[in-house]
């Protein structure tokens, strides 16, 4: 560690430049410089001015400083900050405290919930990865990174684990949903459960958890500068391994991933089937933080090359199919139909009766997103916050489309964020097509749950959005409401209502994720710099030039 501190942190938050393929050199990675970019698309002026920042931040690819810190020399609390603490930050940090759980007396997670009000545990007493995420992030913000070093290699070696759902062998890469730690006070043996969905409703993989692990990985190493786990065999392999799940070949025509219904944070059939934006998103993102962290050793060097190709194809797709806006909207509607060539528009034979009447009123004439869901003849238009802001952070959104995402939260603040941030998704499907989709789901009635309700951890998501693409007023508005309704109603799991007025009617109390994502939100709004270990720079060599009348 001391050579880490005299040399400085290796550049770990944003992926080698993307050259040519036909170009490409290894060697060129290995002696790779600094880079040093500057943020006139983001963090403005008069924004930082408006939160009393005295620093100048004109470099978001932050380097190692001491004490767990993120990038800059800021101080490891915000009750040294020239920010006054809200008194809610304190009984958050009691209550995230209050769920950690412990192996063999290391810290290793905190539970989905503290709920002693409720009688049925059901799973909220496990660690589930991608609810951790945002307590190892508030965590590694407030210099304690130790939990976090525990929980990935604990993660790591659940991995190694032989995993089957009745008769069949899932992949090896297969990372758990989550997992129980069960005490004998007897014994004083402490054993651990996972669950790589062979327990879970509906008995299916999560997709999602190993690109957490690797976006967490990441996140470690950046906010410590300890490369030496990262640079493990254990953990190389682990990624790697989790790279061959993704990378593998099949019949798909598209470099997107297919993925089953329920296979993310949305666990439950709604319709998400397919290429769900979400998936694609954070695909996307661990993709880019394996290339900044693989070796470059005979198998490192494969899947480096690999990842290049994959992130060429997958950007284009992306910024090209699934992304949306007015005009876009407005060529989908005039589109023709069974077109057969190479030179068609309508690709994906998309038929314009299929556009719901709701899309039409929701579009403003400045702003954008990336729709739910895109497959032949089949476009699923919803509007998804996790996927959305993962693709600003990881920068699948070029700064123009991160810029449209952000002027449509401002555009639609009542549908997306109404009296509780934010919604999961929107709209809500409703009556027949509720019946079909859902299969009659009660818990996921309209604005409800998954369907159209309001989550408090995605707060954090928010607000890291905003800090990159120049917008904190936004994050500060949706903390604000936040702060009006989370402690007093008890930390609850997520809100009902079209507005998000109301706690849900099975939500969990004390839900942790919702205690660390206001952490989180509320530190990186008073220290931007955490951004640096969840947010990745723009590559402009990953830029496809998109011309909408030829590719879509």
């Amino acid at each position: 560690m001391d050579a880490v501190k005299e040399t400085g942190l290796r550049n770990v938050s944003s992926v080698c430049s993307i050259p040519e393929m036909d170009d490409f050199d290894l060697s060129k990675l290995l002696d790779k410089p600094r880079l040093t970019i500057k943020r006139e698309r983001s963090f403005d002026e008069r924004s930082l001015s408006e939160m009393s920042l005295s620093r100048g931040i004109d470099n978001l690819e932050l380097s190692y400083s001491p004490g767990g810190r993120s990038g800059l020399d800021t101080p490891a609390s915000s009750t040294r900050n020239s920010f006054e603490p809200h008194p809610m930050v304190a009984e958050a940090w009691e209550s995230l405290r209050r769920s950690l759980v412990h192996f063999r007396g290391q810290p290793v997670g905190t539970i989905a919930a503290y709920d002693h009000a409720s009688e049925e545990v059901l799973n909220y007493d496990q660690v589930f990865v991608r609810d951790f995420v945002p307590s190892a992030l508030a965590f590694l913000m407030n210099g304690e990174p130790d939990i976090v070093k525990n929980f990935l290699l604990k993660t790591l070696q659940l991995q190694g684990w032989e995993k089957r759902i009745d008769r069949f062998k899932l992949g090896e890469g297969a990372m758990p949903a989550s997992f129980k730690v069960l005490h004998d006070p007897e014994r004083k043996t402490d054993t651990i459960v996972a669950d790589f969905g062979e327990s879970a409703i509906g008995r299916v993989a999560p997709v999602d958890s190993g690109f957490w692990w690797i976006i967490l990985l990441r996140a470690y190493t950046k906010s410590t500068g300890d490369l030496t786990l990262a640079e493990t065999p254990d953990c190389q392999k682990g990624m790697r391994l989790i790279l061959t799940l993704c990378l593998s070949e099949g019949f798909d025509t598209f470099p997107t991933l297919l993925c089953a219904d329920g296979c993310s944070m949305i666990d439950r059939r709604m319709g998400i089937y397919g290429y769900p934006i979400e998936i694609q998103a954070l695909f996307f993102m661990a993709l880019r933080c394996s290339l900044a962290m693989l070796k470059l050793d005979a198998e490192g060097k494969e899947f480096v090359e690999r990842i290049m190709k994959r992130l060429h194809a997958l950007s284009f797709h992306m910024r090209s199919y699934f992304w949306i806006d007015f005009q876009q909207l407005n060529d989908i509607y005039r589109y023709k139909t069974e077109e057969y060539s190479h030179t068609a528009v309508n690709k994906f034979n998309v038929i314009p009766d299929s556009i719901p009447d709701w899309v039409f009123d929701f579009m403003p004439t400045r702003g954008g997103y990336f729709i739910g869901n895109v497959s032949p003849a089949r476009m699923d238009f919803r509007w998804f916050a996790l996927g959305n802001c993962v693709a600003i952070l990881s920068s699948l959104a070029t700064p123009e489309q991160a810029s449209a995402i952000m002027d449509l939260f401002e555009a639609r603040w009542e549908e997306l964020v109404g009296e509780m941030p934010i919604k999961i998704c929107y709209p809500a499907i409703e009556s027949h097509e509720w019946r079909i989709v859902t299969g009659c789901d009660p818990k996921n009635t309209r604005w409800s749950y998954h369907n159209g309700g309001s989550w408090p951890v995605l707060l954090w998501l928010l607000t890291a959005a905003c800090i990159k693409t120049g917008r904190p007023q936004i994050a500060r508005r949706a903390i604000e409401l936040a702060e009006s309704r989370l402690l007093k109603d008890g930390w609850p799991e997520y809100y009902d209502g079209k507005l998000g007025r109301y706690i849900g009617k099975q939500a969990r109390k004390y839900q942790t994720w919702s205690i660390a994502g206001y952490l989180v939100a509320k530190m990186m709004l008073e220290d931007p710099s955490h951004l640096g270990m969840i947010s990745l720079e723009d590559d402009r060599q990953l830029k496809p030039i998109i011309k909408r009348s030829a590719s879509f």
